[in-house]
Order: structure tokens, then sequence, then C-alpha cells
């Protein structure tokens, strides 16, 4: 009796092997029937799903390039705010400059009269001390006068009111001076006033 139990035991696992290995040789031959195919509305559904998605990187690229535009149109509001804080910074002097420089024309021209007396010459003495203190006090300001006779014309730096022939001179130098020029730092405040050789 044990020995028929064991006999059918034995039967039952190679049936079960069996079975097991039809299973295994079935789903190798028919390895599609597990995978089902989408319906109408599945791929409607993803269709539309993978619009929204194309919809939503494409504004999501609009954002970021609206972003790196005001980026960009912050940063160069700020290099511009800037630089017109440096430039007020170092062109403070300009307006008060214009009025020095006609103000320094006629104390030189008061200091070119000939004296006479003892008199006279205290007095262009102390014309002399103030041209040379306004003069000081303009060039710690970066206001210096535009160098001319003896130098090629700039037009940037001269203004030319005649030409002359002169040997002693080569073409296009200025012969002489009628009025100072000055600059502040390198912007022209006035341009000198010059008679030009051709």
């Amino acid at each position: 009796m044990v020995e028929n139990k064991n006999n059918e035991q034995t039967l039952n696992n190679e049936t079960i092997e069996e079975s097991t290995e039809e299973a295994v040789f079935a789903e190798e031959v028919n390895p599609s029937e597990e995978t089902e195919e989408e319906t109408p509305v599945e791929k409607d559904e993803l269709q539309v799903a993978q619009e929204k998605i194309q919809e939503l990187e494409a504004k999501i690229e609009e954002m970021d390039n609206r972003y790196l535009r005001l980026q960009a149109d912050f940063d160069n509001s700020r290099r511009r705010a800037k630089l017109d804080m440096e430039a007020a910074q170092k062109y403070r002097v300009q307006s008060i400059a214009g009025n020095l420089v006609e103000a320094l024309d006629n104390l030189e021209r008061a200091t070119k009269i000939e004296a006479d007396n003892e008199q006279t010459k205290s007095l262009l003495q102390g014309l002399e001390m103030v041209h040379k203190g306004i003069v000081d006090a303009l060039s710690k300001e970066g206001i210096e006068p535009i160098s001319s006779v003896g130098e090629e014309f700039d037009p940037h730096l001269h203004q030319a009111v005649m030409q002359v022939q002169d040997e002693n001179f080569g073409s296009n130098i200025v012969v002489e001076e009628f009025q100072k020029g000055y600059l502040l730092k390198d912007r022209v405040i006035r341009p000198a006033m010059v008679k030009v050789n051709e």
C-alpha cells in the first residue's frame, strides 16, 4: 500500500512536470497572445496626451526665452545705469568748467597788459596768483588746456578760423592759437581756435 502511494505520487509528479513543460512550450510558440492591441479610444487618448505634452513643452521653452530676454534687459539696464553714474561722477564739473574757462580767458588778457608803475605791477602779480590758483584747481578736477601750436590740426580738438601758407611749418600744422581750448579728462569742453598752415 505504501508502495502504491509512492507510485501514484511519482506519476503525479511526472504529470505535473509534463504539463509544466507543455505550458512553457505553449508560451514560447504563442507569445503574442498576452499582448493586447490598443483600441482606437486608447490611441486617441494617447495622441491627445502627446499633443498636450508638446504644447506644454513649447510653453516652457517660450517662458525660458522670455526669462532669458528679461534677464538680459535687466543686466543691460543695470550696466547702463552704472555707466551713467560713472559718467556723471567723472564729468560732474563740466557745467561749471565752461563758465570758469571764460573767466580764465579774461584773467589771461588782464595779465598781458604792460605795467608802468609799482601799483600796477603788484596788481598784475595778484592777478597772476589768482590765475595760477584757478588753473591748479581746474587741473585737480581733470581740466587741462589743449596744446595747439606746432601740433597737427585735429578737428576734434581744434577749430580752424584761418589758413596760411608758411614755409616754417609743415602741412596741416597749427601755426597760431587765438583762444585756448580745454579738455575735461577725455571730453572737449571747448575746442581751441587756431590758425592752420595749408
